[in-house]
């Protein structure tokens, strides 16, 4: 009662504090995501990374265990935490008269030292891997000793790597190491996992929002295995926006967390961020999200990127809806595979009208690049240099125009305002990478770009990693120079914000990032914040391609550059678990674990099974190809994959109930709602078919994507939950989402037998029944433990009620 009676007395203070903050008119829009630094170690970000304001005056509150240094004129801060501090803390600073906070997540890394006993004396020996993006120069072993055992010393974060060692040329995997795994070039990649440098569990359970008349309250449970000590206000980091939530609006009742927010304050969007930090270990930050006090996904609430089911359509392999634009390139070697076979954006339109993506369920279209492309054929550099044409849109010869083959710019402008009219968003694929040798800027204006050689007189080609910012793909394609062209920075990403403005779209899905400097995209980001986003009051999306670290590809995602990346790294380990039979569904727990605690569990990295540059996960199922294959190309040329196993098409489906059911944004490719096989380029680039070409299997297949995709759009648990791991072996897979809305399990089953899965949920989820959300099935439960059937390669959705 005396709670009640002050919590009533702070509402009133806080009111008035309120109504000088305004927080729904935050001057700082976007949320700033935690931080990720390492203690005793010095790392330097630009504070336009954090969020967008035309300036940056800001002053840094003084805290005991970081030490900082803010220099405005160049907009960085060098922030250094203390040798010995880890877990979750808090730095605020002012900004235009507000108080604002930034979460900072310290670590103290543990070092792993690998070994290597060369036979004779080699000259060079290093360590690559997928902690330093494959390089094969920056990690030299040394023989400190002199007993011929080459050493190097990593501090890695948790996580699970791939590794090799360069001998002199040559890759060799560790000889101490007996854990490895296929790569896609026909051998083999060692494996460590790094586990956490805290072992047991520690968790901030979400148990519910109470609205009330004046206030919301939300409820947590905090757990933690071998937990000491009562839970202190002061371990307790919550945040509404970017602000600080004060000490009095929270209450503690031994590891219970109730957090109560007045409803004057939460007048359009709040984001409430809840975590714990105790003992140098901290929870993720439960992430609450609210529209004028409902919560997101609730009935009445506006779309947002958090409900994004992206569908890929590479446009010429669609449909072909006005086949008077269909023209071939004529030229004796060029293969019918890799010539335009007709799609065109009448064709999207068509399907957009007879409400196929409305019955599939998707509602972001992203369409590959519309520029104006060659109209001949080009040998490509790698053996066997087979001829291409251009029917993929990413060799663009002119910087506004839409090709003809595809349509026009009336029509692109067309196809968007008809899917904004059905709910439907829409993406544009742009290439900022390079043009085409015929590109009048390539013509007019040769200083923009890279040279093709290099100094040791190789060609610049295909070098992805050792010069990922100057590589051309092919010599037909010259990269920018972006480092070395202001102009062709301010002309590429004017004409980005262009095709926005024009075709009136929601964003982009941006190709080759790592090869385009960090500064391209912070300038771009700030082009359409400032014309587009302000003025308009709407959030535009940019999700880009890059195949690297976690380092690597995180390095562009911030508030000041790309919203999200496609999640290779998850993805290249998961196809690995669902694929081989003996693989643990521990594997892809440890992976989720990475991807969490690097982009946190409410993110919005893409989440695939197929892409345009993948081989088909059906090539896989049905046996075609084997993930160790070494030029899977090839095979898509001699013999083409096709689907002769029923089985297949369940074992995509179940890809894709994981796909469906995990945070982040899933996105299919045209053609996995029908399980459509292939290898690699251009064999994973089939023609699309439709109705009554369809087989009897494909047909059910598409018949169960409809089900998961629809699953997902009904249950916000799935969109905005946390994340549990409740059970995990060779077969089974089992997971908890949870939101202010409800709780939603999802168990997954590979192998081919029934299984029961066993799993229990905490008791204060006070849990009395199960529901099966496709059937509607309903049944009790008893002492918090749910026994689930599954029947072999299938999968299960339950609401806990």
């Amino acid at each position: 009662m005396r709670f009640q009676l002050w919590r009533r007395f702070s509402l009133i203070l806080f009111v008035v504090v309120i109504s000088c903050q305004k927080p729904s008119t935050d001057r700082i829009a976007e949320v700033i995501p935690p931080i990720r630094l390492i203690a005793g170690q010095t790392d330097t970000l630009l504070v336009s990374d954090l969020f967008y304001a035309e300036s940056y005056l800001l002053r840094f509150y003084p805290h005991p265990d970081i030490e900082l240094d803010y220099r405005e004129f160049d907009r960085t801060l060098r922030i250094t935490p203390a040798p010995d501090f880890e877990g979750l803390t808090l730095l605020e600073f002012d900004f235009e008269g507000e108080r604002y906070a930034i979460p900072l997540q310290v670590e103290i890394l543990e070092t792993r030292r690998f070994r290597y006993r060369p036979e004779g004396t080699p000259q060079k020996i290093t360590l690559f891997g997928s902690f330093n993006s494959w390089n094969r120069d920056n990690l030299p072993l040394t023989d400190t000793d002199g007993d011929g055992v080459y050493e190097i010393d990593l501090p890695l974060e948790p996580g699970r790597y791939e590794y090799k060692f360069f001998v002199d040329g040559d890759e060799v995997m560790d000889p101490e190491n007996p854990e490895r795994v296929s790569n896609p070039f026909g051998s083999y990649n060692s494996v460590i996992t790094v586990l956490p440098r805290h072992s047991g569990k520690a968790f901030l359970h979400i148990l519910g929002m109470k609205p009330q008349d004046d206030e919301v309250i939300l409820e947590f449970q905090y757990e933690r295995e071998h937990q000491t000590g009562k839970l202190m206000p002061e371990q307790v980091v919550a945040l509404h926006n970017n602000h600080s939530i004060p000490e009095a609006q929270i209450e503690l009742q031994e590891n219970r967390v109730t957090v109560w927010l007045p409803r004057e304050s939460l007048s359009g969007e709040s984001v409430i961020r809840i975590a714990v930090t105790q003992g140098g270990q901290a929870t993720s930050f439960q992430t609450v999200r609210l529209e004028n006090g409902k919560p997101a996904g609730a009935p009445g609430t506006s779309f947002s990127w958090q409900d994004a089911i992206l569908y890929s359509i590479m446009i010429d392999r669609f449909l072909d809806g006005n086949p008077s634009n269909t023209r071939k390139v004529i030229h004796d070697s060029l293969s019918p595979r890799a010539n335009y076979m007709g799609g065109d954006l009448q064709g999207i339109l068509d399907k957009l009208e007879s409400g196929y993506f409305d019955s599939l369920g998707v509602n972001v279209l992203w369409i590959s690049p519309v520029n104006q492309n060659p109209r001949k054929a080009h040998r490509e550099y790698p053996p066997p240099h087979r001829y291409f044409s251009a029917y993929h849109g990413y060799w663009p010869i002119h910087h506004q125009k839409v090709d003809d083959r595809y349509g026009s710019m009336e029509l692109l402008q067309t196809l968007v305002n008809k899917a904004h009219q059905r709910g439907l968003k829409v993406l544009l694929d742009f290439v900022s990478n390079h043009v085409h040798i015929d590109h009048p800027f390539y013509r007019e204006h040769r200083d923009w770009f890279g040279t093709l050689e290099l100094p040791d007189g190789r060609k610049n080609i295909r070098f992805w990693d050792e010069y990922r910012l100057t590589t051309w793909f092919e010599p037909f394609l010259p990269s920018f120079d972006y480092l070395g062209s202001e102009e062709a920075l301010q002309t590429m990403t004017d004409n980005a914000v262009w095709w926005l403005q024009q075709a009136d779209l929601d964003g982009f899905r941006h190709d080759a990032v790592k090869h385009v400097p960090n500064r391209f995209w912070r300038v771009l980001t700030q082009k359409i914040k400032r014309e587009i986003e302000i003025p308009q009051h709407r959030k535009l999306f940019q999700i880009g391609e890059t195949f690297g670290s976690y380092d690597l590809i995180s390095s562009y995602v911030t508030n000041g550059q790309l919203d999200a990346q496609f999640n290779f790294n998850l993805f290249y380990t998961a196809r690995y678990v669902f694929l081989t039979p003996e693989a643990d569904f521990s594997v892809l727990v440890n992976e989720l674990r990475k991807t969490f605690s690097v982009y946190g569990m409410h993110h919005l990295m893409g989440n695939i099974m197929d892409s345009h540059d993948q081989v088909r996960y059906m090539a896989y199922t049905d046996g075609d190809i084997t993930l160790n294959e070494g030029n899977t190309a090839e095979i898509g040329w001699s013999h083409p994959p096709r689907v002769d196993h029923p089985s297949s098409y369940r074992k995509a489906a179940l890809y894709l109930a994981y796909l469906l059911t995990i945070p982040g944004v899933p996105t299919l490719y045209y053609g996995d709602e029908i399980g459509m096989t292939g290898a690699s380029d251009p064999d994973n680039r089939r023609m699309m078919r439709f109705g009554s070409n369809l087989t009897h299997w494909e047909k059910t297949m598409l018949g169960k994507v409809r089900q998961l995709v629809h699953l997902r759009r009904r249950h916000p648990a799935l969109r905005y939950g946390d994340f549990q791991t409740l059970y995990a072996d060779k077969h089974c897979f089992a997971y908890l989402r949870s939101d202010v809305n409800e709780r939603v399990l999802v168990v997954l089953n590979k192998s081919e037998q029934s299984r029961k899965v066993t799993v229990t949920v905490p008791p204060f989820y006070k849990i009395s029944s199960m529901k099966d959300a496709l059937t509607g099935e309903k049944k009790p439960v008893y002492d918090n433990r749910l026994s689930i059937p599954v029947k072999g390669i299938g999968w299960k959705v339950i609401q806990l009620e």
